[in-house]
């Protein structure tokens, strides 16, 4: 078996030239030399529910992120620029100008806090989800981007390295989400693809190999850390639930078991099986269904979903096959595409109930969407699953940039 995991050693970098700055009091409207879309209307509130609309997206959008809350859909460029759009139309109704380019664009969508927080290369930069204004900008020392971000209780935490990254010194930093004002800043051990997650008071790292580190969110302090006997090359987490499995990286026959653990102290708790096949994949809802994608160790476009319920310690179901590009939890189903090479429903979103599966029936029958120009698999689309109980999901495609709004099916 071969495995490609990174062991991170703790860094000396101490975060420097950091600034925090307000925005303009109108960045709604767009300089001429900003990249980006332009847009010469102010923020504009929008009432009354969710809508089925499609709207167009600029280059620098379909090369971004996009995120919503139950109010409206918020996208990240890949300059660095943040776009409201209203969720009745899919208008744009702000923007916030970005200054950089990356290929790839961290995206925040904080309803709690009325954040929306871009991370784009070495400039992190957040808008006001209630007005569209700029509200802070920080930016990084030449060389090191941004690779993570989270946030809880007021908090912003973002999580930078070296670009490229070179297996050491990785930072977190920790900043208040209404200004942006530094609260505290540590070394991390951190692997490429990780994920930073934050929930109940603590923020949560893993290193990609073995460790697992929850820290104060207030404080920074660590606060517990996984055994060491608890293999943890990949960390999973939804809800308030963080699951170890192995790397979507790695190759062989024999993958890591399966861990739960628990939030508070990251001992391992009973958890419903080992993982047989490679775990590459996974998202869990609020009341702990675990759904994992698991292929073939050599073929990752061979696999399934299978779902697990972490709170009784059981599996559920098995299996959905279709590609991992674009899943979701929504109203206590599974949302996510039909495979591509299936004639009679490919094309469209589809959602599984949590617990009854693809075996469902009646009310907890899996349900088809019509099959749209976004939902096509050459159109690389993601789904958006706007917060609170909106009855529709976004979909984003890509090739031709455009997002569609449509009922929940």
């Amino acid at each position: 078996m071969t495995r490609r995991a990174v062991v991170m050693g703790a860094a000396l970098l101490v975060l420097a030239g950091c600034t925090a700055s307000g925005g303009p009091r109108n960045p709604a409207v767009s300089s001429s030399r900003a990249p980006g879309p332009t847009v010469e209307t102010f923020s504009t509130s929008v009432s009354g529910p969710w809508r089925a609309w499609t709207a167009s997206l600029t280059r620098p959008e379909a090369h971004g992120s996009c995120g919503a809350t139950a109010h409206q859909v918020v996208c990240a460029t890949d300059t660095g620029a943040l776009v409201g759009r209203s969720r009745a139309d899919g208008r744009v109704t702000w923007t916030v100008p970005g200054d950089t380019h990356a290929k790839t664009a961290q995206l925040l969508v904080d309803a709690a806090d009325a954040r929306a927080v871009a991370g784009v290369a070495g400039v992190l930069r957040a808008a006001d989800l209630r007005t569209g204004e700029q509200a802070w900008t920080r930016r990084l020392p030449a060389g090191r981007a941004y690779v993570a971000l989270a946030a809880t209780n007021g908090i912003v935490y973002a999580l930078h390295a070296p670009d490229p990254f070179i297996r050491t010194g990785a930072v977190l930093d920790a900043v208040r989400a209404s200004d942006g004002t530094p609260l505290w800043h540590r070394n991390v051990t951190w692997s490429t693809g990780e994920p930073l997650a934050a929930f109940r008071g603590r923020v949560y790292t893993a290193d990609g190999v073995t460790r697992v580190t929850a820290r104060d969110a207030r404080t920074g302090a660590t606060v517990a850390t996984s055994p060491a006997a608890v293999e943890c090359q990949h960390l999973v987490t939804g809800g308030h639930y963080p699951v170890c499995t192995g790397s979507p990286y790695s190759a062989g026959d024999v993958f890591p078991p399966m861990r739960r653990l628990d939030p508070a102290t990251l001992k391992p708790l009973p958890t419903p099986r080992n993982t047989i096949n490679k775990p590459v994949q996974g998202v869990i809802s609020d009341d702990g269904v675990l759904v994992l994608y698991e292929a073939g160790a050599e073929d990752t476009s061979a696999g399934a979903w299978y779902a697990y319920d972490l709170v009784n310690d059981r599996r559920l179901w098995s299996t959905y096959a279709t590609a991992t590009d674009g899943v979701g939890v929504a109203d206590g189903r599974f949302v996510t595409f039909t495979p591509v090479n299936d004639r009679a429903t490919r094309d469209r979103v589809i959602t599984i109930d949590l617990h009854a599966g693809p075996q469902g029936t009646g009310s907890t029958a899996p349900r088809l969407s019509p099959a749209y120009a976004q939902t096509r698999g050459g159109e690389h689309p993601a789904l958006v699953v706007p917060g609170g109980d909106t009855g529709h999901v976004v979909v984003m495609a890509r090739t031709h940039g455009s997002l569609r709004s449509l009922p929940l099916p």
